[in-house]
């Protein structure tokens, strides 16, 4: 293999070059890692080579040892630690060091990368104990590249994600803060250094706080990052404000003398800065400090109600309330009339701080506000009218609704009226406004007087232009979810405008000129409507139905129309809209659907014959079949030979993995749909999952399902599930073993709990569904007892997995009632275990019940006396 030549083709305009040369490189790797390392830093290294060859080897060396699945990080980590022999460990480890002296940056940043990437692994087994002094001596003493290369690399060491090397890293904070202090102060003199320095200040925060506990060490970090925001260089003082926001988010309670002292006034001045990315900066720092106080006065609520320590709280965002609010309303005037809605500029910044700051200091800001609104409602420059808007609409959440309510009372027919105003900028607020009223405060609008003039105009504008669809809707929704009243009522304040409002829904989506944007969200409001309409709706909704189905069957032909991907991205939003919406009228109208099945189910199976490969279509088809199934239940069992070619084709469908879980989850739709009917299938069925389950390369997150999907089948099939126990009992225990680490990950965390939670719902679909074969279960009791005690002993535990646990004690108790295992039942642990369940306050009353449920059956299990312990 030419490695040169290889990793010229990396980054080729030719896409099958591009293929070519990556798949090369994975077989080198497969081949011999260590040689595939050793040649690729050997490249990196090689000052003459191309700058491009250097910085690919780099990135090939970085994803070496990179995945996204946890599982499989730490396999690839394994290489290193075991295919790889010691002298090219080091080999590879001095390549990379000695790049980093690169004058070529573009080198050394790919070599503080892949540096990065070998720390994660070395670091925490306390490997590569030379690296952190090298980095240190190479800011002291190295040329200006070298710093910033090594300053760069510990930035990439510190904003790493591995758990085992964030804990690792607290015992090299002195290094960390001698390397990133040097370098920031403002002493030091080359401005990319310095950028460099703090922005690895700011990624090593976390780890230093031993050194921020000490007052001296925080008093001299805090004076540099300070002096760093006044450094004439917009990017250092953008990076230090940001690193400033970080201090305040991890040591708000240290933080006090330097408000006072220098935060207070270095905020105000850095918000007023002409410099947009240091004013965001300047302006998310007040962001920091509201996020904190809200979260410290819930965390202190809870800590009254337990009689714990509260946490010390400053009312900073309060105090400062009159010289920030004024800053932010001004700012609020900032706007970019080119600005899309993905753009985050000033104007944006200072209304996220000005929505912060009112759930912070609730009403003490109203009457700063209100009078900016009312000086500038009318004013002459859209800008400023625009600002009012948004100002009002900002406030909506935090004020208590009594002081809000009059103000809305007056002031909504004046924001209905802004949706007139000639700037749409403006009209676009007034209706985000509007929803922000229909969200937070819906009780302040009275529906006689209110809902037909806010309805109105909302769907004007949003009938005048695409730009103000996503407020107007979003406005619209809000509406619709506020006023739906109790499920399953009569009728609710939206019904006399529910059959006018999916007239005009209708009239905006219709034709082939309509602006997909907006088209796309009208159809999301008419989905909201249908799922919120009252029972006296229900007829128009029927009839809609049959205007949505003609509108679906009119996209299958125009599959042969498609001349460009434009044009296929353009039908595919169509598509999955309208069904969309039909999958809403499947759920609203459930059995009373059934007339119009065979048309819905014909029209659903032609756009899956269809639509091509890596489509987002089916997705949403599968959801409206599984929708379908639920509403007709043993009258689905006619659709299944047409159907399942589709469900077998996603459940083995490997490169599409979020069709393959919708494929999963519709498994269990289907057989708890279908009950007994379903068997004919379940073989198929069980043969994919369990397939599934055995392929490494499947995604972790498919396993919960797929063990909850065995606990559905089980229940659909009854004691039928006797052919498939002992292979599933095997994958349960199987599963049961695995646990997580002292310092796991949080994505592993969360995954064992989510295993878990599929184990519990496996083992109750199984007991129940074997109960007139009770003695078939006996082998496995004692195993399913194990995993019990496993949730038991460990804190970490959701309320879904212990409701299931509770559903498993209790089912399991009730299928043998004679005490056969009733020493199990007497463990303490057990009794522990449905207690704590039963008397946490935050758990939903259904967990709650099924605790008691099961503190019955284990009463009844431990009143006689074993029969066969």
């Amino acid at each position: 293999m030419d490695v040169n030549q290889v990793l010229e083709n990396t980054f080729s305009p030719d896409a099958t070059a591009r293929q070519n040369a990556e798949q090369q490189l994975a077989q080198a790797a497969e081949v011999n890692f260590s040689t595939y390392l050793t040649t690729l830093a050997q490249e990196l290294a090689n000052e003459k080579a191309q700058s491009g060859v250097r910085q690919a080897a780099g990135i090939a060396l970085k994803n070496a040892f990179s995945a996204r699945e946890y599982t499989r990080l730490r396999e690839i980590q394994l290489r290193w630690l075991q295919q790889v022999d010691v002298n090219a460990k080091s080999s590879v480890r001095e390549l990379a060091l000695r790049t980093l002296a690169s004058k070529d940056t573009k080198a050394g940043q790919a070599a503080a990368q892949f540096i990065a990437s070998i720390a994660a692994i070395d670091i925490p087994r306390n490997q590569w104990q030379e690296l952190m002094p090298a980095l240190v001596e190479n800011v002291g003493e190295g040329e200006d590249h070298l710093k910033q290369a090594s300053l760069q690399t510990i930035g990439y060491i510190c904003e790493a994600e591995d758990q085992d090397l964030r804990d690792s890293l607290v015992q090299h904070s002195n290094a960390i803060l001698t390397a990133v202090v040097q370098g920031a102060r403002k002493e030091e003199a080359n401005k990319d250094v310095r950028l460099a320095a703090i922005n690895s200040l700011s990624d090593s925060l976390e780890f230093v706080r031993t050194n921020f506990d000490n007052e001296g060490e925080r008093n001299y970090i805090m004076q540099v990052i300070c002096e760093a925001t006044q450094s004439g260089d917009s990017r250092i003082e953008a990076s230090s404000y940001g690193c400033l926001n970080r201090i305040m988010g991890l040591y708000y309670d240290k933080m006090k003398f330097y408000m006072e002292k220098a935060l207070f006034g270095l905020t105000i001045m850095g918000m007023k800065n002409q410099e947009e990315d240091v004013a965001k900066l300047a302006i998310e720092f007040w962001c920091t400090v509201c996020e904190e106080e809200i979260a410290i006065e819930d965390d202190n609520a809870m800590a009254a109600a337990e009689g714990s320590e509260p946490r010390p709280f400053f009312s900073f965002a309060r105090i400062a309330s009159r010289e920030v609010v004024p800053v932010l309303l001004q700012l609020l005037a900032q706007q970019d009339e080119d600005a899309t809605d993905e753009d985050y500029n000033i104007s944006r910044a200072a209304y996220q701080c000005l929505n912060l700051y009112a759930q912070t200091v609730g009403g003490e800001l109203v009457q700063t506000v209100l009078g900016f609104v009312e000086m500038n409602l009318r004013h002459a420059d859209w800008h400023f009218r625009d600002a009012a808007v948004s100002a009002f609409g900002a406030i909506m959440e935090g004020p208590d609704e009594k002081m809000l309510q009059p103000l809305i009372k007056q002031g909504l027919p004046v924001l209905i009226g802004m949706m007139d105003d000639p700037v749409v900028q403006v009209k676009d607020s007034a209706a985000f406004a509007l929803g922000r009223i229909c969200e937070n405060v819906s009780e302040s609008i009275d529906p006689q007087e209110h809902l037909r003039p806010l309805i109105g105009a909302l769907f004007t504008g949003l009938s005048s232009s695409p730009k103000m669809a996503s407020s107007c809707c979003w406005a619209l929704m809000n509406l619709a979810e506020r006023f739906a009243g109790e499920p399953g009522c009569q009728e609710n304040p939206m019904s006399i405008h529910f059959q006018e409002s999916a007239k005009r829904l209708l009239e905006v989506t219709e034709g082939s000129d309509a602006d997909n944007q907006l088209r796309m969200a009208a159809y999301e409001v008419l989905n909201a409507f249908v799922m919120n309409s009252a029972n006296d709706s229900l007829p128009v909704v029927a009839k809609l139905s049959e205007v949505v189905l003609e509108r679906l069957e009119k996209t299958v032909p125009m599959q042969q129309q498609i001349v460009s991907v434009e044009d296929r991205i353009t039908l595919e939003e169509i598509q999955t809209s309208l069904t969309s919406v039909l999958l809403a009228i499947v759920q609203r109208l459930e059995g009373e659907i059934k007339p119009a099945a065979d048309r819905i189910m014909n029209v659903l199976l032609q756009i899956l014959s269809s639509v091509g490969s890596k489509s987002s279509v089916p997705d949403t088809v599968f959801a409206a079949v599984g929708a379908l199934a639920n509403a007709l239940e043993d009258d689905f069992a006619k659709y299944m030979d047409s159907f399942t070619p589709f469900l077998y084709n996603a459940l083995s469908n490997r490169e599409e993995p979020g069709l393959c879980a919708m494929a999963i989850g519709l498994v269990s739709d289907i057989t708890r749909a279908l009950g007994e009917l379903s068997q004919p299938y379940c073989d198929t069925f069980m043969n994919y999952l369990l397939g599934n389950l055995s392929d490494k390369s499947i995604s972790n997150q498919f396993r919960p399902a797929i063990l909850q999907t065995f606990g559905d089948i089980a229940q659909a099939i009854g004691s039928h599930f006797e052919t498939y126990l002992s292979v599933v009992a095997q994958v349960l225990q199987t599963a049961a073993n695995v646990t997580m680490g002292e310092n796991a990950a949080f994505e592993m965390l969360d995954y064992v709990i989510s295993l878990r939670e599929g184990i519990m719902d496996a083992w109750s679909g199984t007991i129940l569904a074997m109960k007139s074969k009770a003695q078939l279960l006996m082998p496995y009791v004692e195993s399913i007892f194990t995993i019990l005690s496993v949730i038991a002993q460990d804190p970490n535990r959701s309320e879904a997995l212990l409701r299931s646990a509770m559903g498993v004690i209790g089912d399991l108790a009730d299928t043998f009632p004679n005490g056969e295992f009733a020493n199990y039942y007497r463990a303490e642990w057990i009794t522990q275990l449905i207690k704590d369940t039963k008397s946490n306050r935050d758990f939903q009353s259904r967990t709650i019940e099924t605790a008691r449920w099961a503190r019955e059956q284990v009463k009844r299990q431990t009143a006689n006396p074993p029969q066969n312990a």
